[in-house]
């Protein structure tokens, strides 16, 4: 934010959106969805029960939370959820936020697992997710602080609102572990409804704006780099 001048070229953040996204499916997959199918092995073949159950509430999560929070989609200029009388930075905000929820439980509930003991869920593996999520907030902060600063908002205002969007992740991720004995239990259900919740944002917004105008490539590019990155990171710290 502080040693940037101008606006992000469009260019610029396709390539940003495609990496976060990129980043975002690996972790969805290797450090979500594959521990929960793992966690249900005694099921048999019903093994992949509460990850599909689990996959399906963080879908409808997600989607709650787009239907009643107002937000603005900055790359198509769109505004979804209820009518408000918001100001448009607002509800650029507001945008990034929703995404940042997800990435917090995640983060959560996989450090709940392994406080916990009987999750099946390893210091590395934990530790590999932690590092996928933060890479890719890089890229979202830049996202949203730099056209906040494009649009007439000093550069001290636009870093403070685009660290304010990202205040949710620690506090999802807190409550997360605070609730570790509860979650035990619904462990299988609990990580792939924040893969589930995750992949939502990722095929709801970061892919369609990495894929938006021409030379679309970039983006595709940068998804392939983010995911074998996070990929990476999880087979060699797991």
């Amino acid at each position: 934010m502080f040693f940037l001048r101008k606006d992000l070229k469009h260019s610029v953040e396709r390539m940003l959106n495609g990496f976060a996204a990129g980043v975002m499916v690996a972790a969805s997959i290797w450090s979500l969805i594959v521990p929960a199918i793992e966690q249900s092995a005694a099921k048999g073949r019903l093994a992949f029960l509460p990850a599909f159950l689990g996959f399906w509430i963080g879908i409808a999560f997600m989607l709650l939370l787009d239907h009643i929070i107002p937000h603005l989609h900055r790359a198509v200029n769109q505004t979804e959820g209820p009518k408000s009388h918001l100001a448009r930075i607002t509800m650029m905000v507001l945008a990034v936020t929703l995404h940042n929820i997800p990435e917090g439980m995640a983060v959560g509930v996989v450090y709940a697992g392994l406080l916990s003991g009987s999750g099946m869920i390893s210091a590395g593996g934990a530790l590999a997710l932690t590092l996928g999520i933060a890479i890719q907030n890089f890229p979202e902060g830049a996202i949203i602080s730099m056209p906040l600063y494009a649009e007439g908002k000093s550069k001290g205002k636009s870093f403070w609102l685009g660290l304010l969007s990202g205040a949710v992740e620690p506090v999802f991720g807190a409550l997360t572990v605070l609730l570790v004995g509860l979650i035990v239990p619904a462990m299988p259900y609990l990580l792939s409804f924040a893969a589930g919740a995750m992949l939502y944002v990722v095929v709801e917004e970061l892919i369609p704006e990495m894929s938006a105008g021409e030379h679309s490539n970039i983006g595709v590019i940068a998804f392939a780099f983010g995911f074998s990155l996070m990929m990476a990171l999880d087979v060699a710290l797991g």
